[in-house]
């Protein structure tokens, strides 16, 4: 089974557009949204849900009122002060590190596991999606995204299909390390800009810890031809793969706004034979028979 990660080190760079636009190309495929912080595949993939689950990470203390003594340990140990004069514990300002719950002399703090998002099995126009969504201020979306993954993986097995396309969430941080692992390829979508370049060489660098082929693409080439041709000489150095570039295309923006495809909008602008030029060169990279 293949599977390729489409990430950026940066939002804004066109990412969840050109996934977007590869799942209405790709055959039979598992779609995958890891950018579970701030999930956006699902607008323009209007996914009808199949199967609802929630995801549970973390913990909150909560204090037995009627255990409690009120002898103020948690009180004095809590370095994030969420204890309460009338000892209750701030949900906002408890991190889960539990140091009340283990040295509590009366045993009066609980300590359940917590909701914090939900994930999906969903079925979209162009197949099978697996998605999620992790609530406002919530941690561990590096755990969801492995949950989601791996759920991913197993409904591919399922279905018998050999490709997983995922949506990677920005930046370097947690979520991206978690989407990385294992992948068969990241492709990195940049912009030609100070920021664009100096985040996907972050990315880039990421990737090849784990051990990832790095592939790379441009996108809105045209808007600074100086800075495309120094990513590509980068590429060139790095020994990544460069599968082309995507000039600047308003059909992009005004196919979001209708919840469609490049494709679906307008089958004939500049932008999509680079898209369709990238996406062979993709199945070429990793072995896949382009459809």
């Amino acid at each position: 089974m293949k599977e390729v990660v489409i990430i950026s080190g940066k939002g804004g760079t066109g990412k969840t557009s050109l996934v977007a636009a590869f799942a209405s190309l790709a055959g039979k495929k598992v779609l995958c949204d890891t950018d579970v912080d701030a999930a956006d595949l699902h607008l323009l993939m209007n996914p009808i849900v199949k199967a609802r689950h929630d995801f549970q990470a973390g913990h909150d203390a909560v204090i037995n009122v009627e255990k409690c003594t009120g002898c103020g340990l948690c009180r004095d140990l809590c370095r994030w002060n969420a204890v309460r004069d009338d000892y209750t514990i701030d949900p906002i300002d408890c991190e889960g590190c539990g140091v009340c719950v283990y040295f509590c002399p009366e045993k009066a703090i609980d300590f359940p596991t917590k909701t914090c998002g939900e994930w999906y099995i969903s079925e979209t126009r162009f197949g099978p999606m697996v998605h999620a969504r992790l609530r406002a201020a919530e941690e561990n979306s590096g755990k969801l995204v492995t949950l989601v993954r791996d759920e991913a993986k197993i409904l591919a097995e399922n279905l018998g299909h050999d490709f997983i396309l995922t949506d990677g969430p920005p930046g370097v941080g947690c979520p991206v390390i978690a989407s990385l692992g294992g992948a068969s390829a990241a492709l990195v979508v940049t912009e030609p800009t100070v920021a664009g370049r100096h985040d996907m060489e972050r990315v880039a660098e990421l990737a090849d810890f784990f051990r990832v082929p790095v592939l790379v693409c441009v996108n809105k080439a045209d808007l600074n031809p100086d800075a495309t041709e120094e990513i590509r000489s980068f590429a060139g150095e790095k020994k990544y793969t460069f599968l082309g570039t995507i000039p600047f295309e308003p059909a992009f923006t005004k196919a979001m706004i209708l919840g469609q495809t490049l494709f679906e909008y307008n089958t004939h602008t500049k932008a999509g034979d680079a898209v369709l030029g990238i996406w062979r060169g993709l199945t070429e990279a990793l072995g896949l028979q382009a459809e």
